[in-house]
């Protein structure tokens, strides 16, 4: 071999050498180091690292947000009825020497356990609840309770909790009939108390109506005869003036205007020639 081979032959092993002793870890993963088998490091930033070829080893993990998406499940409400919910968990590794040692740094196994985990939470949270709640109300305090309940058990197993959702709650087909009649009952007894409470409103409208109606016309009805009272008084007033003024001339136009409406019509009137209704055509001495 010669000089100049041997040369590259150091170089290559050096190089080789060299990059076994140096590692990396990405923003998505965690890291732990061993040594012979015991762990001596685990907090390691993203970027390269260093470790001894043959006596240190290394482990990478997936750091990102994991799904558990659970079967669905029957758990029991407190009406001793049972629901079928069907969930997911969003979690991560949070530290990752206690998830290795526990689990195995298996992702399978994490969602197995806790899958465990979650379904004792769903059971003690529904058996405090009856249908109506659930489907209804509480959801929110449900995941809040079960986020917070489950949390510290997880940690345990070095697993962070991010979220906890219920994609559905369903009621069995034996159940569903009789839950929708009641349900069906709750709406009809509701729709009957509206109806009741707008047929009320509806006679006070009414009756209110009714009353400023008579107090309207009524009022109305006053102020007529008020105003027709002094125009009869305003009237005789001015005949009055009038017939003082010159009461012979009063007289002949009172009498002509009598003249006018009696003799316009078809009836017919019996009346003495010398009575004072024909005054005026009798010839003056």
């Amino acid at each position: 071999m010669t000089q100049n081979n041997k040369i590259l032959l150091g170089i290559a092993a050096l190089l080789l050498i060299g990059m076994m002793c140096i590692f990396t870890v990405h923003e998505t993963e965690k890291a732990i180091k061993f040594r012979l088998g015991e762990i001596v490091k685990f907090d390691y930033e993203p970027g390269l690292h260093f470790k001894i070829p043959f006596i240190n080893n290394i482990k990478k993990f997936d750091a990102r947000i994991q799904t558990m998406d659970s079967k669905p499940e029957r758990f029991l409400t407190a009406e001793k009825k049972n629901v079928i919910v069907d969930s997911f968990v969003k979690w991560r590794i949070g530290d990752v020497t206690t998830f290795y040692t526990v689990v195995g740094g298996d992702i399978d196994q994490a969602n197995l356990r806790l899958d465990q985990i979650i379904k004792d939470a769903f059971r003690s949270e529904f058996s405090k609840r009856d249908i109506r709640q659930l489907v209804s109300t509480d959801r929110r305090a449900i995941r809040e309770i079960l986020i917070k309940n489950s949390k510290v058990i997880a940690a345990s197993l070095g697993m962070e909790i991010v979220d906890v959702q219920v994609k559905r709650i369903d009621l069995p087909s034996e159940v569903s009939s009789s839950v929708y009649r009641r349900m069906e009952a709750e709406r009809e007894r509701v729709a009957r108390e509206f109806r009741s409470q707008g047929s009320e409103a509806a006679e006070r409208i009414r009756a209110d109506a009714d009353r400023q109606q008579v107090v309207t016309l009524a009022n109305a009805y006053r102020d007529a005869e008020k105003l027709r009272g002094e125009g009869d008084a305003k009237s005789a007033e001015i005949y009055a003036n009038a017939y003082g003024q010159d009461a012979e001339f009063f007289a002949f136009s009172r009498s002509l205007s009598a003249y006018k409406n009696s003799f316009s019509g078809s009836d017919i009137m019996v009346l003495e020639p010398d009575s004072d209704f024909f005054n005026y055509f009798k010839k003056q001495k």
